[in-house]
């Protein structure tokens, strides 16, 4: 007997090929049978005029802590996203030192500073009753409604072995030996490969460079060639150059990397601007480089515009602009002194329209953002209008125009930025770049920068775009960039497409409406922290291994979810 059968809906399968009209039945969490169904079923559900799709895969997420107190790893549930990778960026909770308890503090303080983690959470939410990578693992496993995997963090590593010292220094032999064992022995409990980051963006919680930004080549190349002597295991690494242009040597470590692993290394984000037309190929030329020397390095990039939650009083992506941070870090009342100083201000700006900014240069076109909440009488009236129009009233700069609204609010007004690339070529220029072989959908950092940004809905809203917005890809050939593609990447065994004897991960959606709300500010984690959530649009159901999960964006309480482990759960993709 079937446990579910799920009838007459579009089954778009994942391999790109043209949807057909069938019956699913599902058994034991995995889809049994394609086709007219006539076996006796337990429940069973019509889905005329409904699409049937597999449950999406998100490569690059931060749940690593969430999963805790949520485990249904929302809002990317409600999309239909499955199977969520993490442990990304060189971040992750485990492994920790048990003869130093103050690596859990360090390690949650920097969490909150770099992902934008709420502190509280951190502490509250998570049990912090591991020590191993596999023993984070197995606090996890039986609890969670999503599959997920994790790559080991290059600044757990680091600081396991060395304490302190791994922020600034470089380890001795048997220092580096005992990382490359720590490694091989998360890989062996299931760790997906290796996570590292040597952007410029990521500091710690005391404001220093993160651990694995001060490993050099070789200790890189060490920890690469552990990664290949594992089943199904990848790296995942992110530079300074991956906010806007690699440099020469960027790109060979990169290839290099990858080349010694023998496996892929992605990276994220390609950042794709029409105004910017040289960086698209100047980012690829890493995928070009690693080919030729043996290896594949792979590009995330969004196929949606992340709406992003900004403010003068709390650490954002305003922080991250050359020049910002020392002025943005300094107390209220000496922070609006300074940003009132008109020399200051036009020091900022100067700075923020620089080469040296990179892509955060998107962010200093002030007389283009929203203001959204405000706080004072002063600002009454002004949510959701324009900077660029309340400065031409007043007869000021915009800049100057929005540092003296965000003033009368204590710093404490919203800023939504308003997208610079949300033109026809930029749209253009997108949809011919995501036909690359190295290039994938994904980056949405869901699980982090939880009251900034909401990246997780990008599955619904890029399929709603696809079906009545642009129209840049067919509905299949978008399904199977959500799904297949990336599944195939990470070499998940039997998930990733919608074929008897794979596992049930399934969503199910109404092709006339599919798409996400508004993102909107929830005081729903522990400690009555905030963070942007934003409601699943026409989903019908999500299937996680056969069992429901979701229903009319509603959880059911059930947790089906498995911890993926490398090797058991993921095969070996080779570069060679």
């Amino acid at each position: 007997m079937l446990d579910h059968v799920i009838r007459g809906a579009t089954v778009v399968d994942g391999t790109g090929a043209p949807g057909i009209r069938a019956d699913v039945g599902v058994r034991d969490g995995r889809i049994a049978v394609i086709g007219t169904v006539t076996e006796p079923c337990r429940t069973s559900e019509d889905a005329t005029g409904l699409v049937l799709a597999p449950g999406f895969v998100d490569p690059h997420t931060h749940y690593d802590a969430q999963l805790f107190w949520d485990p249904y790893a929302t809002p990317s549930l409600n999309h239909g996203v499955t199977t969520v990778a993490g442990g990304n960026c060189g971040f992750t909770l485990a492994p920790l030192n048990p003869e130093r308890p103050e690596d859990a503090d360090y390690t949650r303080r920097m969490m909150s500073r770099v992902e934008g983690m709420s502190l509280v959470a951190l502490e509250e939410g998570a049990p912090w009753n591991w020590h191993t990578f596999g023993e984070y693992l197995d606090a996890l496993e039986g609890r969670i409604a999503v599959n997920a995997g994790f790559m080991v963090g290059h600044c757990a590593l680091r600081r396991y072995v060395m304490g302190a010292d791994a922020v600034g220094g470089q380890p001795t032999g048997e220092q580096l030996a005992r990382m490359l064992t720590l490694l091989h022995e998360a890989m062996d409990a299931g760790a997906w490969g290796l996570s590292t980051t040597q952007s410029s963006t990521h500091s710690d919680g005391d404001g220093n460079p993160v651990a694995s930004r001060h490993a050099g080549p070789a200790e890189l190349l060490a920890l690469s060639r552990a990664v290949g002597e594992h089943e199904g295991t990848q790296i995942e690494a992110i530079t300074a150059g991956c906010l806007d242009r690699f440099s020469d040597a960027e790109i060979d470590l990169f290839a290099e990397m990858s080349a010694a692993a023998g496996r892929p290394l992605n990276w994220n984000v390609l950042t794709i601007d029409a105004a910017v037309p040289e960086r698209v190929p100047r980012q690829l030329l890493a995928s070009e480089r690693a080919r030729k020397a043996g290896g594949r390095v792979v590009a995330l990039t969004m196929p949606i515009l992340t709406p992003m939650n900004m403010s003068l009083g709390t650490f954002c992506a305003l922080n991250l602009i050359p020049g910002w941070g020392p002025v943005l870090a300094l107390p209220v009342p000496e922070r609006i002194a300074r940003l009132r100083d008109a020399d200051v201000r036009a020091e900022m700006l100067r700075r923020a329209g620089s080469e040296e900014a990179g892509v955060f240069r998107r962010l200093a076109h002030f007389g283009r953002y929203v203001i959204g909440d405000t706080y004072s009488a002063a600002n009454e009236g002004l949510t959701g209008r324009v900077v660029g129009d309340i400065a031409a009233e007043r007869g000021q700069e915009p800049f100057e125009c929005l540092v003296e609204i965000c003033a009368a609010d204590g710093l404490r007004t919203v800023l939504w930025p308003m997208p610079s690339d949300n033109d026809p070529d930029s749209w253009s220029l997108r949809a011919e770049t995501w036909q690359h072989p190295d290039v994938l959908l994904g980056g949405s950092d869901a699980g982090a920068h939880l009251d900034r940004m909401c990246g997780a809905p990008y599955t619904t809203r890029f399929l709603g775009d696809c079906l009545r917005g642009r129209r840049l890809m067919p509905l299949e050939r978008a399904v199977r960039m959500l799904t297949d593609d990336p599944a195939r990447l990470f070499g998940l065994r039997g998930r990733g497409r919608v074929v008897e004897g794979f596992h049930a991960d399934l969503v199910l959606f109404d092709p006339e409406r599919i798409d996400a709300g508004k993102a909107t500010l929830v005081h729903d984690l522990p400690g009555d922290s905030p963070r942007l959530d934003s409601k699943a649009i026409g989903v019908r159901a999500v299937w996680v291994n056969g069992v429901e999960a979701i229903r009319d964006d509603t959880v059911t309480g059930a947790v089906p979810g498995k911890v993926l482990r490398s090797g058991r759960d993921t095969r070996t993709v080779s570069t060679r």
